[in-house]
């Protein structure tokens, strides 16, 4: 068993596809595959199942890949060790965000981030809830920032913030001038949600159990071009509160709070159990903790 063999595999697990792998390893396909089979051989199991359209991992494979995961980071440390001394802040650290944080949160946690770890860049990766687990679970990114629940084998997780939803409005709707909304009010309106796979969505539906039952839900692309068409009068929508601070104020839309208790979500950071960079880790979540307890001070 050798590192390469580990790479190998671990290249097949996260593009599901041979030829894919094979160039990522910057290798042959023939190579790729027959290391695979080299170690499939010596463990004597089969990591992969393969068929014309698809490679997926068998269970005993999705074991050995997680392990894969911890040995190559293992590996890795070694290297960081030596080319950075044993400071886990320096260096670029890969961060997965979903769609309904990160427009939000990353403009807020840039500037004290680069003047608490000037030498460790983010490299972004925005995605929905599920393709960011298993990303995370494969090591395509280091961590992970979530709304819970988020319950993975093998993955830590750190608490950073609650937040509240705000329904949005255009400014020539009935409730432009309220004070506050009830959940259950949005089952007679037009509400603009994110695509399904969006645990946003997902959490807003629970929140507002008459929209499942009897509202009528439209779906857009992204949070700003749902904002957009609420601009356009088309509907109505829900929006999380650091979507709706002061600097993403329209003049064609109106926010108003929900009734007490206010549907919310909880923010968290999530990373592998075997995630080396311990001290990384530590550093954004107390620089993201900081923004929400700030927001919510500021009612944002």
């Amino acid at each position: 068993m050798t590192l390469i063999e580990l790479k190998f595999v671990l290249a097949v697990a996260q593009e599901r596809n041979f030829r894919r792998a094979a160039e990522k390893c910057f290798v042959t396909q023939p190579a790729l595959s027959l290391g695979i089979k080299k170690l499939e051989e010596e463990l004597g199991v089969l990591l992969f199942e393969r068929n014309r359209n698809d490679v997926t991992p068998t269970p005993i494979g999705e074991q050995i890949i997680e392990q894969a995961n911890t040995v190559l980071e293992q590996a890795a440390k070694i290297k960081e060790m030596a080319k950075h001394g044993s400071d886990p802040l320096n260096g670029p650290f890969k961060l997965g965000m979903i769609h309904s944080v990160g427009p939000y949160l990353l403009p807020e946690m840039i500037p004290p981030l680069v003047k608490t770890a000037p030498n460790m860049p983010l490299e972004v990766e925005e995605n929905i809830t599920a393709t960011l687990e298993q990303q995370l679970r494969n090591g395509v990114i280091d961590a992970a920032v979530v709304a819970l629940p988020f319950n993975v084998p093998g993955i830590e997780i750190t608490p950073l913030y609650d937040e509240d939803f705000n329904v949005v409005v255009p400014a020539t709707h009935p409730w432009a001038q309220r004070k506050t909304v009830n959940p259950d009010e949005l089952g007679n309106e037009k509400v603009l949600l994110l695509n399904s796979g969006h645990c946003f969505s997902n959490q807003v539906t629970q929140a507002c159990p008459e929209l499942s039952r009897k509202g009528e839900v439209l779906q857009g692309n992204s949070l700003e071009t749902i904002r957009n068409m609420v601009a356009s009068n088309l509907g109505i929508t829900v929006l999380p509160a650091m979507a709706t601070v002061a600097r993403y104020q329209n003049p064609l839309i109106r926010v108003i709070p929900f009734t007490k208790p206010v549907p919310s979500r909880r923010i968290a950071l999530a990373w592998r159990k075997s995630f080396v960079r311990t001290a990384a880790i530590e550093v954004l979540g107390k620089v993201m903790s900081d923004i929400g307890a700030q927001a919510k001070s500021t009612g944002g």
